[in-house]
């Protein structure tokens, strides 16, 4: 069973930044897409940024690339989400998730992922 745990959100000022991290913990597989989803109560969770393993290779919404970067760590137990510039609009609950065996044509679908981690709360507020 994955286990995956959030850090990193609170309160900032629009334009400041903010890293949030999520550590995973169990599962065998060397094949996965680790993402970023953001949740706004009364609207669907949308898909924000992901990284795929084994080659890294990283996606990316429309609307948020250039402002924030998804990374991780070399032994894939912690991938982080660099958000630079913020907006109030990004005020969000921000969750991890992890696909297994991911196809590119599904890293954006969140109903395709396995594993979802507790989220945590970022807002963006003067």
């Amino acid at each position: 069973q994955v286990q995956l745990v959030e850090s990193g959100g609170g309160l900032v000022q629009p334009g400041a930044s903010l890293r949030l991290s999520c550590v995973a913990s169990g599962g065998t597989s060397s094949s996965y897409a680790m993402a970023w989803f953001r949740q706004v109560p009364g609207k669907e969770r949308e898909f924000v940024a992901a990284i795929r393993r084994p080659n890294g290779a990283t996606f990316y919404a429309d609307s948020l690339k250039g402002r924030f970067t998804m990374s991780r760590d070399n032994a894939w137990n912690t991938v982080y989400l660099q958000m630079n510039n913020l907006k109030p609009e990004d005020t969000a609950v921000y969750y991890c998730a992890r696909l297994l065996n991911p196809i590119v044509s599904t890293i954006r679908d969140r109903d395709r992922y396995h594993y979802w981690g507790q989220g945590t709360q970022v807002t963006v507020s003067s």
